[in-house]
């Protein structure tokens, strides 16, 4: 079994130790994209009625937007509506990759506006992501992140120079 989260193995873990030292990165969003484009898991975070809340939940990128779905008038359908006609509530998304063993890893983080999927026509558009959730029962509420900012970034590994 691989010692990275996604199962799948760093090909520079395995090159270098984790005694070596860390390098931190900033991503680009070009980079952002490609590494969270497979969809997989990540994490909604907003303010709910209990304070702050952080979920994880199935997502797929499509169109340059978050999709992942929900059960309707659930508590967390009900915690991401303002209750005001068309104004949408502030999220962040963070989708994440990471080998403990290495002590290596990235990280990418989303912010902008969470937007319920009412029309029959944007409802389509959205089922073609093809995203599903693990969870059972109907998830039949689409629910997307309308990104406004987006930044990430990466921790390596890089070898100690050799002396001689």
């Amino acid at each position: 079994m691989s010692e990275s989260m996604s199962g799948a193995a760093s090909e520079a873990s395995a090159q270098v130790g984790p005694d070596e030292p860390a390098v931190l990165v900033e991503l680009d969003e070009a980079e952002c994209l490609r590494l969270i484009s497979a969809g997989g898991v990540g994490r909604i975070a907003f303010t709910g009625r209990f304070g702050p809340t952080v979920l994880p939940v199935n997502y797929k990128l499509h169109e340059g937007t978050i999709v992942f779905r929900t059960v309707e008038d659930s508590p967390t359908d009900e915690d991401l509506r303002t209750g005001i006609a068309n104004a949408e509530y502030k999220v962040a998304f963070e989708i994440d990759d990471f080998s403990l063993a290495a002590r290596e890893g990235w990280s990418v983080l989303i912010q902008g506006a969470l937007h319920h999927v009412e029309s029959e026509a944007e409802r389509a558009s959205v089922r073609e992501s093809g995203v599903q959730p693990w969870a059972s029962g109907p998830r039949e509420l689409y629910l997307r992140v309308i990104p406004s900012r987006m930044t990430g970034r990466r921790i390596t590994r890089k070898p100690a120079a050799a002396s001689g």
